[in-house]
């Protein structure tokens, strides 16, 4: 498995990262920890996931998958929707006993999708003083921030962190054939991230397979596009082992784009990503856990 090095953080990561979202999805528990095991087991060592994945199921089954031994073998990361110190303290807490672990190698400030982010996070009693405390405690390693509605927000929350005398250690975004053309978090985050040596996380390749749709890439092409950026790992939903093994493939084959195939690809893409349908992501609320449920903004429960 090829890796990468986590931005400054000079952490080692699998160039490709498993979805903690898609594997708390299986009817069956064991599926999913088959799932997650047999990514370890094959040398995917970055682990996404979320305080609110499946009403927490998608945290429990992976704190049991991380149990005999397999804890060692991941980069664990998790990612806490409170703005407010209180709530994001208390779903920190909650993470780290459904994973089952005393401390979580990186922490994300989820769903950055609001103008009034930036400064909610920031200020007085925001997420970022529990986030600074949980890190001081040995809760946490790195802290970093996801969004997925408008790199506008994003920039704004990188600015944000300068003007406190913080740089974020990661960002995560979508990065996918499909984004270059509309919003795109390549153009307009991906350069500052490289500039100030931030860890990459890439998103949404496939944007849960409604890429495919279009007809006109394929699941290898959006990941080795991905890929081929500057990201340090490359984040896909795997909800089958049959996913997962053709991710696995993508990237113990991986070779970059050369500039004439990204051309060829961008030109393919170009009509059909400028309208945006098909990441819907940046355009609706479809993707916007917490636009649904404001109330993880303040607290605790699912």
């Amino acid at each position: 498995m090829p890796t990468r090095v986590l931005g400054r953080t000079g952490e080692r990561v699998s160039v490709v990262g498993l979805g903690g979202f898609h594997v708390g999805m299986q009817k069956d528990p064991q599926e999913s920890i088959r799932i997650i095991r047999m990514a370890l087991d094959h040398g995917v060592n970055f682990l996404d996931n979320c305080w609110d994945y499946n009403d927490g199921e998608s945290e429990r089954r992976m704190g049991v998958a991380l149990q005999d031994g397999y804890r060692q073998k991941a980069f664990l990361m998790t990612k806490l929707d409170g703005r407010t110190r209180q709530s994001a303290a208390e779903q920190l807490d909650q993470s780290l006993k459904r994973l089952r672990t005393d401390v979580i190698d990186l922490v994300q400030i989820h769903e950055v999708i609001r103008g009034s982010d930036p400064a909610r996070v920031f200020g007085p009693d925001g997420m970022m003083e529990a986030l600074f405390a949980a890190k001081q405690a040995g809760k946490l390693r790195y802290i970093g921030f996801t969004g997925h509605k408008d790199p506008a927000y994003m920039v704004a929350m990188l600015k944000a962190g300068f003007e406190h005398g913080f740089t974020f250690d990661t960002v995560q975004m979508p990065l996918n054939p499909m984004d270059a053309h509309y919003k795109s978090f390549e153009k307009d985050v991906l350069p500052v991230l490289v500039e100030h040596d931030i860890g990459v996380l890439g998103m949404k390749p496939l944007a849960s397979g409604i890429l495919l749709e279009s007809g006109l890439v394929s699941a290898p092409e959006c990941l080795r596009y991905a890929m081929s950026l500057p990201t340090s790992v490359v984040i896909t939903g795997c909800d089958t082992a049959g996913v997962l093994e053709q991710a696995l493939h993508t990237a113990y084959t991986f070779e970059p784009l050369r500039k004439e195939e990204k051309e060829t690809l961008l030109a393919r893409t170009a009509p059909a990503g400028r309208s945006g349908q098909y990441e819907p992501f940046k355009n609706t609320e479809r993707f916007d856990g917490t636009e649904k449920n404001p109330k993880w903004l303040t607290t605790a429960e699912l």
